[in-house]
């Protein structure tokens, strides 16, 4: 099974779980793309979607989805969203496609936070990845100062912009053995608007597409089919 096919997969799996009448928030990237491909065939079911980014956004318009504002719709009973690297504990790097801030907004107002990823991004320690941290502007370089001191090796994200008009270091060489208090002290550094490392919340639920079909992991466990 190709990579895509893995991520078309985990991603059909996600959309089993949408309900009736239920506003559901939507992530970003090419695992999410797939998602919504699959939302669009339920659209009927749902009355619209929180999106994390202007790119998904404009993908869930052009197939006929609505997309409303967190802050009119309350808390969510779903959010479902990919990552660039993952744990067995369900713990998360993501942000490669610079969503991150909205994205862990939107995960903190989920009731159920599922997250869908290939076999590749499955890992053993977070790290191997480099941690987006989005940061303002103004505090770039004394962030990036702060992140040395704590082993790891920031790089400017060149030519690139958020959504919300900051910036994103890559930070490099972490060897994230624990990551929530990792993700507690960076988020501490004045100026950092959001690491990404989803280890203080978790995913609920995490779909992983595979050669032999898709596996679904939960604090609990992991079952798979076919």
């Amino acid at each position: 099974m190709s990579q895509e096919e893995a991520k078309r997969k985990a991603a059909d799996s996600a959309a089993e779980l949408v309900t009736q009448d239920t506003i559901i928030g939507v992530g970003t990237g090419s695992t999410v793309n797939q998602f919504i491909d699959a939302l669009a065939r339920l659209k009927f079911k749902i009355p619209g979607a929180v999106s994390s980014s202007n790119a998904t956004t404009e993908r869930l318009r052009a197939l006929g989805i609505r997309v409303l504002e967190l802050n009119d719709t309350g808390d969510l009973e779903l959010y479902v969203d990919g990552a660039d690297e993952a744990t067995s504990h369900l713990q998360l790097v993501k942000g490669g496609g610079g969503a991150l801030t909205r994205e862990k907004i939107i995960a903190a107002a989920a009731r159920r936070f599922v997250c869908m990823v290939d076999e590749s991004k499955m890992v053993d320690v977070l790290g191997r990845f480099p941690l987006p941290v989005e940061v303002i502007p103004m505090a770039r370089s004394y962030v990036a100062r702060q992140l040395v001191k704590l082993g790891g090796q920031p790089v400017l994200r060149d030519g690139f912009v958020t959504d919300n008009g900051n910036q994103i270091l890559d930070v490099r060489n972490l060897r994230m053995t624990d990551p929530v208090a990792l993700e507690s002290r960076m988020n501490q550094i004045p100026g950092v608007v959001t690491v990404g490392l989803f280890a203080q919340r978790p995913a609920d639920l995490l779909i992983v597409g595979g050669p032999t079909g898709v596996r679904k992991l939960t604090q609990q466990g992991a079952t798979r089919i076919g």
